[in-house]
């Protein structure tokens, strides 16, 4: 055993704000191969499909109970027109896409086919609508065809499209980067297009539209506040305008520079301790946003959406720069496990989060061998499954009784413990990292509030951060049954060797 010990205390009938299920939410966008040799295949495939859509990699996402997709982007979303992807597919037009690869997009895989998709992942749409290069019209027409009833013009097209009843599409996104790719304007420019278009994206029947701004690019808070005020005054804690219901941000972690951010799976220590003091740095954010937020809503009504975090490395050597394919390590999974802890300790403000991406792009959860149609599922893919008992919980406080280890890292200090808990249907579960890459740790948790029965533990870990998932080697990072935990009475100790992620799953009465 280590002798570093980390006490702590849960008081466990003590329930805090429930963490909502859409921050295990995801996002796919029409780059490189998520959408096409990921989710789609096409329907003359050999690899088992529905309608062109790839069944294992349904299946894989499914066992995660994957909440919500969001597409088409991204920065595709704003050069993306969706009646472009509707109607027989011999009949759509192709276009170019700009942001990504410089390749010809078909429109194959279009409204219809994303709708099947999340049909069969039994997840909700988050449709990110083209501010930048579209129109208000458009993009109310769309809210209409998926999910207005009875008659009109935009019903009328989609039942000759096949569909008779509207989807329930709640979640869209009025644009996506508006800062950058999605139109390089001013947070004054913007809140104005955003009070324009969620003005006209309507509700049609009982589909209550959720719409999310195009919020913030990581520390800009006066981007956030310009987006505030446009819904009530300083202190206007009831009713704020309904033109949008939430804010998004945006964070990468990229221990690098942008134009050198790193090799994916060859690095040092000092690099991957690095990678942790960046994706910690995702805590002071969410508070700097929230901070900014509670001064125009502290009552908590607009929601705050990190629809895009994750790693960011240099592609993988031979592949098409503009594609993003990257390998997926146990640190990313690392990264993944402090993101989560983090996420759920702002469970009050922070609605919904959507990692890049899903499948073959940036930290994805699942990647394809194009070659060999092998499906490898990647260790962070094993964090979210892991930690799903979390989803629609009830958040529970840690107290720390005694100091965390820490790690000089360069000017800042990490914290190389990390944990996070929660309560739903008589269980407790408490999720911890060791992101020390040399060191174990030991966590004794004191659940008071409650008796303790039976306790279920799951680890994962590899002889290196720099351990990954091959076709070769599927199961390299892989969970497992961990034995080194011991109950005294409502005292739980949990032993975490170097570079591990850690479930304790606990039946309390």
């Amino acid at each position: 055993m280590s002798d570093t010990v980390v006490s702590a205390v849960l008081n466990v009938d003590v329930k805090g704000p429930v963490i909502n299920r859409h921050v295990y939410g995801h996002f796919a966008e029409h780059l490189g191969r998520c959408i096409y040799g990921g989710f789609y295949v096409g329907e003359d495939s050999d690899v088992p499909n529905a309608g062109g859509i790839r069944l294992d990699v349904v299946e894989a996402l499914r066992a995660l109970n994957i909440p919500n997709l969001r597409w088409p982007g991204g920065c595709f979303a704003d050069e993306y027109h969706w009646m472009d992807g509707i109607g027989p597919k011999e009949q759509r037009p192709a276009m170019v896409n700009t942001h990504w690869g410089n390749v010809e997009e078909n429109n194959h895989f279009g409204t219809h086919e994303f709708m099947a998709l999340c049909e069969l992942l039994g997840a909700e749409p988050y449709i990110s609508g083209n501010v930048g290069s579209g129109t208000v019209k458009e993009m109310s027409d769309w809210v209409e065809y998926l999910t207005r009833d009875g008659d009109s013009p935009m019903v009328r097209l989609r039942k000759a499209n096949g569909r008779e009843e509207p989807w329930r599409v709640r979640f869209w996104g009025l644009g996506n980067e508006a800062w950058g790719c999605g139109g390089h304007m001013s947070a004054e420019q913007y809140a104005a297009e955003a009070r324009r278009y969620g003005t006209y994206c309507r509700d049609h029947g009982d589909n209550r539209l959720y719409r999310i701004a195009a919020g913030a690019n990581s520390d800009d808070y006066t981007w956030t506040e310009t987006l505030m005020k446009q819904l009530g005054d300083l202190g206007c804690a009831y009713r704020p305008q309904a033109f949008y219901q939430a804010l998004s941000l945006h964070y990468y972690t990229i221990p690098g520079t942008w134009q050198d951010k790193g090799d994916a799976t060859v690095f040092d220590t000092d690099e991957y301790y690095r990678t942790m003091v960046k994706a910690a740095h995702i805590d002071e954010l969410l508070t700097g946003h929230s901070n900014v937020m509670d001064c125009y809503d502290p009552g908590k009504n607009v929601g705050l959406v990190l629809d895009e975090w994750g790693t960011w490395w240099n592609v993988e050597p031979g592949t098409n720069p503009g594609f993003l394919y990257q390998q997926n390590t146990l640190r990313d999974a690392l990264v993944a496990g402090l993101h989560f802890d983090i996420f759920h300790r702002h469970a009050d403000r922070l609605v919904m989060a959507n990692i890049a991406q899903t499948v073959n792009v940036l930290q994805a959860m699942i990647l394809t061998d194009p070659d060999s149609g092998a499906l490898v599922l990647t260790p962070t893919y094993h964090v979210f499954e892991m930690n799903k008992g979390h989803q629609d919980a009830a958040s529970l406080r840690v107290d720390l009784l005694s100091d965390v280890p820490t790690r000089e890292v360069g000017p800042d200090a990490l914290a190389t413990v990390s944990l996070s808990a929660s309560r739903k249907d008589g269980k407790v579960l408490v999720s911890l990292s060791n992101l020390d890459a040399a060191d174990a740790a030991d966590v004794e948790l004191d659940l008071r509030g409650g008796s303790v029965g039976g306790v279920v533990s799951r680890i994962l870990t590899a002889g290196a951060p720099q351990t990954h998932n091959t076709p070769d080697a599927p199961a390299a990072v892989a969970p497992r049954s961990h034995e080194q935990v011991t109950v005294t009475g409502t005292r739980v100790r949990v032993h975490l060797p170097a570079h591990s992620f850690v479930t304790v799953q606990v039946d309390v009465a």
